[in-house]
């Protein structure tokens, strides 16, 4: 784009198709390119769904970021990165906003594969510094020169790993910008001592600003002698906690620079010139507010943090779910709260998401938020439980991945009665590869002393959540997806510890089937019976203990198991299934259907279900393969699935 002076009356954004057509923009027009960005955004996320309050509260950063540093060749980490929809609009992928989130579109992520602008893969919280400081040490130690940029959130300040890496990056003395997005939300509102250390700094900025003269009034000091050089560093030490309470960032090591008005590009942009070429580690807090622009979204940032088609005038989701298995866990546990007073609850920043914002309601006082720490909430859980209390931890599969360390060694290892309810299992669908909740299977079975239930619809998981609560002994975990299912599947039966629950009876092909497959596999069974092929569906309630002897039985019976479950193939149901057949000298053709051993892509779960043959007719398919040149012969003759 050649230089100009002012583009506003032809419109900016579409001018605009890569960082260098940035540069060229005069002060009015990158305002201007603000705005319409905004009107863009919504237009787009209003038809598609997807993260729309983080992504209007970073417009101008983005925009200064874009404007001062030299992308690619410089490094812009974004903690989580469901706020890059901006980023990606100004490298080149404009034109794939229609399709973000979609199967077959771009990722609502950063992506290394999709754009070269993309330095690093995110999609869960707290990580961006620990790769921005390996960027920056690999960079000293192979004698380049670029800057290394890590955007974090402060809700992300929330979680470990971020002070980990703060504590090495201060020592470190490398060169290291940090921009602190601090918009007081994670998803939900903040919690915990460092939002309110950050509110202290965004309510009180004038510690901040008398910071730099008073440094030179002391340097100005004459020393006089060691002794007097010890005294005026104490007093120095003693005056800048006076009047500079607690510079946390500063102790650790970083020069800080803020706070700043996260939505004024000049601003920002002054700074970041400044401390591009500084030594050492820098962090420049900037305040923003999530949701900006769009009313809606500023009123209710976690409704919009993540939310499905919307219409833009009333902000009123397109498709209302009235219940979901999140929605059905909550109110449960409610009711259960009311007559166990044991009960108490703890969520990692997802009181909403997770359905426990009811019981947080209900019961302020038995309800814990720990912010992005799920190692945290999993060790607290242990703390509470092995003083008598029941803790239920609610945490999505996909996050609670990085507790597994405390799952095994501050809870199943002494077998305490702590409830692990993991939202999210399966496939999530848009959200990616980062979020499929496709390995929990794989990482709680192999755990000592836990029972481990997934159930077919809301009735069981209400049945689960009581049988957990009032019979349940040790670790228990249950597992269930996102979004909607139903009810009344399965016959009404008490649940009895490790047993599994014929639902109808067959000779030819035995389905064992994991939770809320379910639906899927009396599809199929349906589907195969025009076949004139019979099945035995066993629905496994329980994937430890694991019911043998019933899977036996069957196996003999019907001479091919097929066993279905919403998880990868390596060490998930099919594989536990497979084994212990093994164990007692079984031997059928077996298949298992489940996601292969490899990252699942973005896009809607139904899209994702029949691309890897997990649909009713997937499982059709499947079992037509492989049981022989009859049905093959018959599938040759009647087409009806294909």
């Amino acid at each position: 784009m050649k230089k100009t002076n002012c583009l506003c009356a032809d419109g900016v954004l579409k001018q605009v198709s890569n960082p260098s057509d940035l540069k060229m923009l005069e002060p009015c027009c990158l305002k201007k390119l603000a705005e319409e960005i905004r009107t863009f955004l919504i237009d787009k996320i209003s038809n598609t769904g997807g993260h729309i309050a983080s992504n209007l509260g970073v417009v101008e950063l983005t925009i200064a970021l874009h404007t001062v540093f030299d992308s690619p060749r410089d490094k812009i980490i974004w903690d989580v990165g469901h706020q890059t929809y901006v980023h990606k609009i100004l490298t080149g992928r404009k034109n794939d906003i229609d399709n973000i989130r979609q199967f077959g579109g771009i990722s609502g992520f950063p992506k290394i594969t999709e754009s070269e602008h993309d330095c690093f893969n995110t999609g869960h919280s707290s990580t961006s510094i620990s790769a921005a400081l390996g960027m920056a040490r690999a960079r000293d130690l192979l004698g380049e020169n670029y800057n290394v940029i890590a955007v974090i959130g402060d809700g992300a300040l929330t979680g470990g790993m971020a002070y980990e890496a703060l504590n090495d990056a201060g020592n470190s003395k490398t060169n290291l910008i940090v921009i602190l997005n601090d918009n007081q939300m994670s998803i939900s509102k903040n919690v915990g001592g460092m939002s309110r250390y950050l509110s202290r700094i965004r309510t009180e900025p004038i510690y901040f600003k008398v910071r730099d003269d008073f440094q030179t009034l002391v340097e100005k000091i004459p020393a006089i002698g060691k002794s007097a050089h010890k005294v005026l560093h104490r007093v120095k030490g003693s005056l800048k906690s006076l009047l500079l309470p607690g510079i946390l960032f500063e102790e650790l090591g970083f020069r800080y620079y803020g706070p700043l008005n996260g939505h004024n590009i000049t601003e920002m942009q002054e700074i970041l010139k400044k401390v591009k070429n500084m030594k050492g580690p820098v962090l420049v807090h900037v305040c923003t507010v999530k949701g900006k622009g769009y009313t809606p979204a500023e009123e209710k940032p976690q409704q919009y943090h993540g939310i499905s088609p919307f219409d833009i005038k009333t902000g009123q989701v397109k498709k209302l779910t009235n219940e979901s298995f999140s929605n059905v866990f909550g109110t449960k546990l409610v009711e259960l709260a009311e007559k166990h007073e044991e009960i108490v609850a703890i969520t990692a920043a997802m009181p909403e998401g997770t359905g426990l914002d009811l019981f947080q309601k209900r019961f302020p006082k038995r309800f814990f938020d720990v912010g992005i720490a799920e190692q945290h909430a999993v060790t607290m859980a242990g703390g509470l439980s092995i003083q008598g209390l029941k803790p239920v931890v609610a945490i999505y599969s996909s996050f609670l991945q990085r507790a597994y360390d405390q799952v095994i060694h501050d809870v199943s290892l002494m077998n305490l009665n702590v409830i692990f309810c993991i939202d999210r299992a399966g496939i999530v669908g848009e959200d990616g590869d980062t979020h499929q909740g496709i390995y929990d299977i794989a990482l709680f079975s192999t755990l000592p002393n836990i029972t481990f239930m997934t159930p077919a619809d809301y009735d069981e998981l209400e049945k689960m959540l009581v049988y957990a609560v009032e019979k349940g002994e040790g670790t228990i975990a249950i597992r269930y997806p996102r979004g909607e299912g139903c009810r009344n599947l399965v016959p009404d039966r008490p649940i009895k510890l490790g047993e599994a629950v014929r639902l109808s009876e067959g000779k030819d092909v035995t389905l064992a089937v994991s939770g809320h497959m379910v639906p899927f596999a009396l599809e199929a069974s349906q589907k195969l019976a025009e076949f004139g092929i019979s099945c035995d569906i066993l629905y496994y309630r329980f994937i430890k203990p694991f019911d043998t002897d019933l899977l036996a039985e069957s196996a003999k019976k019907t001479g091919f198991v097929m066993t279905v479950e919403d998880h990868v193939v390596s060490g998930g149901f099919g594989s536990t299934a497979l084994r212990l057949l093994n164990e007692r000298g079984i031997s059928v053709p077996f298949e298992i259907a489940a996601f292969p051993d490899k990252a699942i892509e973005h896009g809607d779960r139904m899209r994702l279900y029949e691309k890897y043959g997990l649909d009713p007719d997937g499982l059709v398919k499947r079992v037509l393969s492989k049981t022989g040149g009859q049905f093959m012969r018959l599938l040759k003759i009647r087409k009806k699935i294909f």
